[in-house]
């Protein structure tokens, strides 16, 4: 297997268990494993590939994102849904979602990938819940594989439509038999439970306002007779949803979740802005994760999620940048700052949440979410995806005695250098698996399409 050796970096930032930050750090990988971290000077001082940072760099694992909907990349800033909450958002959007083709899917992926890339994510969960006219998650699957992101495809779905009371068009809904019986195809499939897969698969129903409670039963016992694949869903997004819930069910979302054997250390749930108390507590006493989606959730006027209550308590939380039509970006790095904002905000208080713990819940913390222990840190025998930032920029200027904070704080515009499974897939800033400027004309042509 090939090695290489990354030296020089003006902090090596390992997120490990002892939350090392190594100043002149180094990385030695072989193959697509981290074999050594230290200093440089401790390292071997040779490999087939030699990335010398001459301590302009913070090196640190690569952000995990644990929410998205790439397909929404081709609908952003539509004007008819820029100023709507969440269900008037949906329903604006619906009637163009139906339009969608596989090759949408395909370019769509690409390119909500590429953003996340550029910002420094590497591994990526995304939720298609609609596959209208020749869609299906195999193009999902195929774009990210082709772009060389390591990805969680969850196979989406909604059963419920508006003439059973539920939220989408019928249009858009599938039989459950139907979506059932793809589930378990595309788990045997494309499911890979080894040891730094870059690819595994999820089973999540869309919502509760979108599918029925014997689906999201019946997802469940599906998902746990495979190793490895996990649940996800939305909840608690809103007002209006705790509404539905309690209109429709009789109880709050997280009663909900747990009816449905929607609780486990297996499942994540991407929101959660309107959790109650009890609900937090459930959650963290079974290790029921969340994804953090603080874009959207100020874009559609859905609330401020409690992080730092969560993370008090103990749940699992990662960040999510949600759908590309709801935030309407894909970089994970600002997503990150604005949860650090946000909850500073929200609490009131300026020491509710420091740099640091929000790149660790951009890691780590999405790590443990997706059920991952290869990722989130660099240590021997962790995966090698890593991620470099040239501080030698004019967002660091003024910064260079906490660098690492300043990731946060100061917000630079995007990695210099990306390794995902040990292949390098960003330098000086360019995205190397795809021609980016290509891809940027077919999304702007597909996107055309679809909205006429």
């Amino acid at each position: 297997m090939s090695t290489l050796l990354v030296k020089n970096c003006h902090t090596l930032v390992t997120m490990d268990d002892e939350r090392q930050e190594i100043a002149d750090g180094a990385l030695f990988v072989r193959g697509n494993v981290i074999e050594q971290v230290g200093l440089s000077a401790d390292l071997p001082q040779s490999a087939d590939d030699v990335l010398d940072l001459q301590g302009k760099h913070v090196v640190l694992p690569g952000l995990v994102n644990t929410h998205h909907h790439f397909f929404q990349t081709l609908t952003r800033a539509v004007p008819a849904a820029q100023n709507s909450d969440l269900f008037g958002w949906l329903q604006t959007l619906y009637p163009i979602w139906k339009n969608l083709t596989s090759e949408g899917v395909y370019v769509s992926t690409q390119m909500a990938a590429a953003e996340l890339m550029l910002s420094g994510c590497t591994t990526a969960s995304d939720h298609l819940y609609l596959f209208p006219n020749d869609c299906t998650l195999d193009d999902e699957i195929r774009a990210a594989q082709d772009i060389g992101i390591r990805f969680h495809a969850s196979r989406g779905s909604m059963s419920v439509g508006e003439s059973n009371g539920g939220l989408p068009p019928d249009v858009l809904t599938e039989k459950e038999p139907d979506i059932l019986k793809d589930s378990q195809r595309l788990i045997e499939q494309y499911h890979d439970n080894s040891r730094h897969a870059m690819t595994r698969m999820v089973i999540a129903p869309c919502s509760p306002f979108s599918v029925t409670q014997d689906l999201m039963r019946e997802s469940a016992a599906m998902a746990r007779a495979y190793p490895g694949v996990r649940l996800h869903t939305h909840l608690a997004e809103n007002k209006s949803d705790v509404d539905y819930s309690l209109e429709k069910f009789g109880v709050r979302p997280g009663d909900y979740a747990e009816s449905v054997g929607w609780l486990g250390e297996d499942v994540w749930h991407a929101h959660c802005v309107q959790l109650s108390d009890e609900a937090i507590h459930k959650f963290a006493r079974t290790g029921t994760g969340v994804a953090h989606c603080p874009c959207s959730n100020m874009r559609l006027a859905s609330g401020m999620m409690p992080l730092r209550k969560m993370l008090n308590q103990g749940v699992p939380v990662g960040i999510g940048v949600d759908g590309a039509a709801s935030n309407d970006a894909s970089n994970l790095l600002q997503e990150s700052r604005t949860a650090f904002l946000l909850t500073r905000v929200r609490d009131e208080n300026a020491a509710a949440i420091t740099a640091r713990e929000t790149l660790e819940v951009a890691t780590r913390g999405g790590a443990r979410v997706l059920g991952r222990d290869d990722i989130g840190y660099l240590a021997p025998g962790m995966s090698a995806d890593f991620v470099a930032f040239n501080i030698d920029r004019p967002a660091f200027v003024g910064s260079h005695h906490d660098a690492v904070a300043a990731l946060i704080f100061c917000q630079p515009s995007g990695v210099d250098y990306s390794f995902i499974n040990g292949k390098k897939v960003v330098e000086g800033g360019q995205l190397l698996t795809v021609n980016l400027q290509k891809l940027v004309e077919t999304c702007n042509s597909v996107s055309r399409e679809l909205l006429s």
